[in-house]
């Protein structure tokens, strides 16, 4: 049986809180950072302090690792002054961020005494959970909105941004997946439930995966069993992306992995997130055991 970081997992109840402390570190302003180093029972960090990326309870034991590449619609001052020229009601919509997912996040965390390491930038920013070369990384237009403060960026910018967020960010993460041996990371991330001009997304939850199945067909499986749930596998969108964050840090170096996306209407506020970080836990540690993993 696949052992638990923390002695049990509480009931699923939506209006549960965990007592497991989690203490948040938030850092790596400066292009000359050096990321944070990890051992059990002790956390610190170099570098000057920001909001490029959030590590809570680095020093939380077991295997598990949860990320959230997209926890953030915060657009710092240093970028096109704090207001990229989009309304608020874009800038609440998952063009900026994967709406929730950073509290399902900090639940499953909590529910798996694992870190949860969360950007603290918004995707349009520039897109952590792309490669350095991928087209999209600095999007200009997105599901119909344009992005002013991205059009004719140039490639110094580009170069500034990813020094100032992108790299941190991976780096933190690289310093957390690497200080536990035989990891397993979770990357939670959220999507809308229809695309303007598109078909609306039946799906409640999703799995996706490129080449490494291990984990994802064992949990896609224990979520086909709950009668309330329309799981997806590799829906609305493939797993396989390269050199995102689960290529870079997972598939590469052979680590087990699963990216899970929830539907972003029914993790709107705080109960339903905490609820859902609960049952995932519960489904991961059961896909976990019986994959033997």
């Amino acid at each position: 049986m696949f052992a638990l970081s923390c002695d049990k997992f509480p009931p699923i109840d939506a209006k549960s809180r965990l007592e497991q402390p989690a203490t948040a570190l938030v850092f790596g302003r400066s292009p000359n950072y050096l990321g944070i180093q990890t051992s059990l029972g002790n956390a610190f960090m170099t570098g000057e302090m920001s909001d490029t990326v959030e590590v809570i309870g680095a020093a939380r034991p077991g295997r598990w690792v949860i990320t959230c590449d997209h926890a953030s619609n915060h657009v710092p001052d240093d970028v096109a002054g704090g207001d990229l020229g989009l309304p608020a009601e874009d800038m609440a919509r998952h063009i900026a961020y994967d709406v929730g997912a950073a509290g399902v996040a900090r639940a499953l965390g909590e529910a798996l005494c694992a870190p949860v390491v969360l950007s603290r930038f918004s995707r349009l920013v520039i897109d952590p959970n792309r490669g350095e070369e991928d087209p999209t990384l600095l999007m200009q237009v997105y599901d119909g909105s344009i992005i002013p403060a991205n059009r004719g960026v140039s490639d110094a910018e580009l170069e500034r941004r990813l020094n100032r967020f992108h790299r941190p960010y991976h780096a933190a993460l690289s310093d957390v997946i690497s200080a536990r041996d035989n990891p397993i990371v979770v990357a939670i991330h959220s999507f809308t439930a229809q695309l303007r001009g598109r078909d609306p997304r039946p799906w409640h939850v999703s799995v996706l995966y490129a080449g490494d199945t291990r984990l994802a067909y064992p949990l896609i499986a224990r979520l086909r069993d709950q009668p309330d749930l329309c799981v997806g596998d590799n829906e609305p969108y493939s797993g396989h992306l390269p050199d995102d964050s689960m290529d870079r840090h997972c598939v590469q170096p052979g680590r087990l992995h699963v990216l899970i996306e929830v539907r972003n209407n029914l993790i709107g506020d705080s109960d339903d997130q905490q609820a859902w970080g609960i049952r995932l836990a519960h489904l991961l540690d059961a896909a976990a055991s019986s994959a033997d993993l």
